[in-house]
């Protein structure tokens, strides 16, 4: 949904761009690699002199039960795609001004009401090691002297894809409801402000290392419940149990619905970026169209 956005956004104001893909190119734009091959990009001509390489990849944290396979799967589809390509960038005769790589508000960890932003110390458990690591793969790019910038993502908000399209069914149907007790802080933001980020990310040369790509008023599960119910004007009054949860998901009900990380974007404010949607009603209502209830693009 991000990279589908941002690619975009960067086509909009003219920017060309290679896009690595995993499968056989079916444009010309298309370049085929492999993270995990001795080669990973068979030709690596078409990445010299590129302004700057998005790194976005990684597979689902919450659409998935945590078994000991998928996690392996989810640390080589961001730790070792993110090193394969700091690698490769690294190499070129004229690698990228600029590698943004994501990562994610999970670097917190479960932290209750405590306020966080860039500054805060890692969390702990396999979502926050995951993300440490995550960052930490792009070491060979730091070397190379590649400015290296982590957004670290909330929930991206946006209807056609992601958390938000798969709650909107419930919702309009009046069975949407809180997430355990629903005092846990959710770290959220649109897929505008996610976009337009990005590109402020790329486009300031004087930023690097981590940013929270998070909107300045995070709020409780139980808030963004009752703000989306609003929105597509259903009640919302059918609470997931936290016990239902954990039988479901395992671990990913501990660490991905049931975690709380109240999160501030202290970095991305301090360098000057708006955001379009700072509060939740204003992100939500940004899509709904307020006669039928339906979720609209702008």
């Amino acid at each position: 949904m991000l990279g589908t956005a941002l690619r975009q956004a960067l086509a909009g104001r003219g920017s060309s761009i290679v896009q690595l893909v995993r499968r056989d190119p079916s444009a010309a734009d298309e370049l085929r690699w492999d993270p995990s091959a001795r080669k990973p990009v068979a030709d690596s001509q078409p990445l010299e002199g590129v302004r700057a390489a998005i790194h976005l990849s990684g597979a689902s944290v919450a659409g998935h039960r945590w078994t000991d396979a998928y996690k392996r799967e989810m640390v080589a589809s961001r730790v070792k795609s993110t090193q394969t390509l700091a690698s490769v960038l690294s190499s070129l005769r004229q690698p990228p001004a600029a590698l943004i790589t994501a990562s994610a508000a999970g670097f917190y960890g479960d932290r209750g009401n405590e306020r966080l932003d860039e500054r805060s110390s890692p969390g702990s458990g396999f979502l926050a090691d995951l993300c440490r690591d995550w960052e930490a793969a792009s070491q060979p790019a730091v070397v190379a002297g590649i400015r290296v910038v982590h957004p670290r993502l909330g929930v991206v908000l946006g209807a056609q894809a992601g958390a938000l399209a798969r709650m909107l069914p419930l919702f309009r149907l009046g069975l949407g409801g809180p997430l355990g007790s629903g005092r846990q802080w959710m770290s959220w933001i649109s897929l505008q402000d996610a976009v337009a980020a990005l590109l402020f990310l790329i486009d300031t040369p004087a930023l690097t290392g981590p940013f929270n790509l998070t909107a300045p008023e995070p709020v409780t599960n139980s808030e963004f419940t009752q703000a989306l119910s609003r929105a597509v004007h259903r009640p919302a009054v059918l609470p997931a149990p936290a016990f239902a949860l954990r039988l479901a998901f395992g671990q990913m009900a501990d660490e991905a619905l049931l975690a709380s990380a109240r999160v501030y974007p202290a970095r991305l404010i301090r360098a000057g970026f708006r955001f379009a949607h700072p509060t939740v009603a204003e992100a939500l209502a940004a899509r709904v169209d307020s006669s039928d209830g339906h979720f609209i693009e702008h």
